[in-house]
């Protein structure tokens, strides 16, 4: 298997199943209003920030502690579904709240590459096929998201009181706990 495709799958493994939390940040960005072309934009916004900071940390451009950015990801999962509840709206304000997130999530996808470790003679395929396989797998998390939260309750009228609110609490409170526990480690 080339080094491509093996970083490719685990990417994807990254985030399904590994990445609880990351899941739970790709949820709440769809949660902002249940619309696809909203969720694949910050998506891809949130992956190309990523992106740049994961290459900064595995080049050893950057190096901050692991336990610091584990924690600040969980409360920038939070900051997200708080923010669903009270500006539902794709906004600049919002864009850029992902792009600093994905900035911080960079960070913590790279401490997970540099536990894994990659061959220096494969390093720009490698990362290559980690973001790709990262990337698969939050475009998985919305669709699926899509078709069993959306597609079929959107247009009911208890829809975001009923639904989208108390998911947006659960995320919140999850990743407030998640926070704190990883503040106190």
């Amino acid at each position: 298997m080339s080094h491509f495709v093996r970083y490719l799958q685990l990417g994807i493994e990254h985030v399904l199943p590994l990445g609880y939390d990351h899941v739970l940040f790709i949820v709440a960005l769809f949660l902002l209003n249940s619309k696809l072309k909203t969720a694949f934009i910050q998506c891809t916004l949130f992956t190309i920030a990523h992106s740049l900071t994961l290459a900064l940390a595995i080049f050893d451009f950057i190096n901050i502690p692991t336990q610091v950015i584990e924690t600040a990801i969980a409360f920038s999962i939070a900051l997200v579904a708080i923010e669903n509840l009270f500006i539902p709206t794709l906004n600049i304000l919002r864009l850029s709240l992902v792009f600093l997130f994905g900035l911080l999530h960079g960070l913590g996808f790279a401490n997970a590459l540099k536990e894994i470790g990659i061959p220096k003679s494969q390093l720009i395929g490698s990362l290559f096929g980690f973001n790709l396989g990262v990337e698969i797998a939050q475009l998985l998390i919305i669709l699926i998201c899509y078709i069993s939260i959306a597609y079929f309750w959107k247009k009911k009228d208890w829809y975001q009181e009923k639904l989208i609110n108390p998911l947006n609490m659960i995320i919140a409170c999850t990743a407030l706990v998640i926070g704190i526990q990883r503040l106190l480690n």
